[in-house]
């Protein structure tokens, strides 16, 4: 698991961590099953106070994202693999809503706009 932290960033840390392993479970850049490091190594590995990456695991379990298990640590949720899709549907329409607000800057038509990822979805299936 690679989190990087930006000091530049408005985003608290917990936030930024909290976001980046949302993102690799939601795409599927973990499993369902995986184990995420302990609380104390997690604080280590990125020089955070342990209170932060405890918030960080408090958070992801709000979500349904991770399970923590008592003396085994905390894992990839694999119990609710429908709320992982409907969350990765939520991402995928965050960045459709991007697509459309640069779409209108550049004076683009619906029309255009769906004909173009129509050419772009032919392409990548033939790649």
């Amino acid at each position: 698991m690679n989190i990087i932290i930006s000091h530049a960033s408005e985003d608290p840390i917990y936030i930024q961590i909290v976001n980046q392993i949302r993102h690799s479970i939601l795409n599927g850049e973990m499993k369902a099953g995986d184990s995420l490091p302990s609380i104390r190594q997690l604080a280590k590995d990125l020089q955070v106070s342990v209170i932060t990456t405890k918030r960080v695991y408090e958070e992801l379990e709000k979500e349904k994202l991770i399970d923590s298990v008592v003396g085994k640590g905390s894992f990839v949720s694999g119990a609710n693999m429908e709320f992982i899709r409907e969350q990765r549907m939520k991402l995928l329409e965050d960045k459709m809503l991007e697509v459309i607000r640069e779409s209108r800057d550049l004076n683009m038509s619906e029309e255009d706009v769906i004909n173009h990822l129509k050419l772009l979805f032919e392409e990548e299936q033939t790649s």
